[in-house]
């Protein structure tokens, strides 16, 4: 029987996202599981190692891999790193994956991906939203680049926790995970503020690397680009506020100070389009661009960069 005070933890999609986390949560002493494909032979072999600008060189060696979800343990907690586009077919691995009253974690992207999961999943079950503010990517199988950052905030979605405050516990005690792991994470009060505060950022430069194939440091220094990236940041907060979420004043001048000085970095839209991946469109801009126009609020520059990013991920 698992022991309360040292949950296990599973990680679904071990690639930059899930790979990070899961490994600083190993280090940290935590009993992490990890599921993987095509890479599991890798990592088996090679573990999992860490090239971070923050954290060092680390190597996790052995790691607890599987290949196949219904050898794997079942999990107090599920940390799911998938991109947003395959989260239909892992409905199923992360009910099997699941231990009684286990509490899943969506580390993605974009708008209503936990309304789009919720139905697929057992009602038994917690469903929490992360918004990981991070630079990292996967090198190779088993190999991750973490330039800068590494913050988490997560917040309750749905699930059984009737009450405020036995959510708002229960996110405090995924929250507490993070940091026993020295990251950064807050625990929030509202999920969907949170996800429209990190689209602020996700939506100018994550289709922007795309559309000028160009990373963050050479965005940052035209004043066109930097001007639409703005204009873009803008029209982000105006969504969100139409939709009744107010975000903090001078949100997307801090974003862009941030940015600045980070170092230079492709974001994950970038990686999927040149690795012939699909875009995670769907998540990041048609359902903002949705829960906008039914709130009376048209975006017309984010729906033109989403119409040039469908263009070319038909393409």
């Amino acid at each position: 029987m698992p022991d309360p005070q040292r949950p296990r933890i599973g990680i679904v999609g071990t690639g930059a996202i899930g790979g990070f986390y899961g490994l600083m949560l190993a280090r940290a002493g935590h009993d992490v599981h990890f599921l993987l494909r095509s890479e599991y032979a890798a990592v088996v072999e090679q573990g999992l190692r860490l090239n971070s600008a923050v954290h060092g060189q680390l190597h996790l060696q052995p790691v607890q891999a599987w290949s196949s979800a219904a050898e794997m343990p079942a999990c107090d907690w599920l940390l799911v790193g998938a991109k947003t586009t395959s989260n239909a077919e892992l409905a199923p691995v992360i009910a099997q994956l699941a231990a009684p009253g286990a509490k899943v974690v969506l580390l993605q992207n974009g708008l209503a991906v936990e309304e789009q999961l919720r139905p697929l999943l057992p009602d038994s079950l917690h469903l929490l939203g992360g918004l990981c503010f991070i630079c990292t990517h996967r090198a190779a199988p088993g190999v991750i680049e973490h330039q800068s950052l590494g913050a988490v905030n997560l917040g309750y979605h749905s699930g059984p926790a009737g009450s405020l405050e036995a959510r708002q516990a229960l996110v405090e005690e995924g929250a507490e995970l993070f940091r026993s792991a020295g990251l950064e994470s807050t625990a929030m009060a509202d999920l969907q503020q949170a996800r429209w505060q990190k689209l602020v950022w996700n939506v100018p430069y994550n289709g922007l690397s795309v559309l000028l194939d160009a990373g963050t440091t050479r965005l940052m220094a035209s004043a066109d680009s930097r001007g639409l990236i703005l204009d873009l940041m803008q029209e982000v907060v105006q969504g969100a506020a139409a939709c009744g979420h107010v975000l903090p004043e001078g949100y997307a001048q801090k974003l862009l100070a941030v940015t600045e000085r980070m170092p230079d970095y492709l974001p994950s839209m970038y990686h999927d389009f040149k690795h012939k991946r699909p875009l995670e469109l769907q998540a990041i801009y048609a359902e903002p661009l949705a829960a906008a126009a039914a709130a009376g609020c048209e975006l017309p520059k984010i729906r033109m960069l989403h119409q040039a990013l469908r263009f070319l991920d038909a393409s």
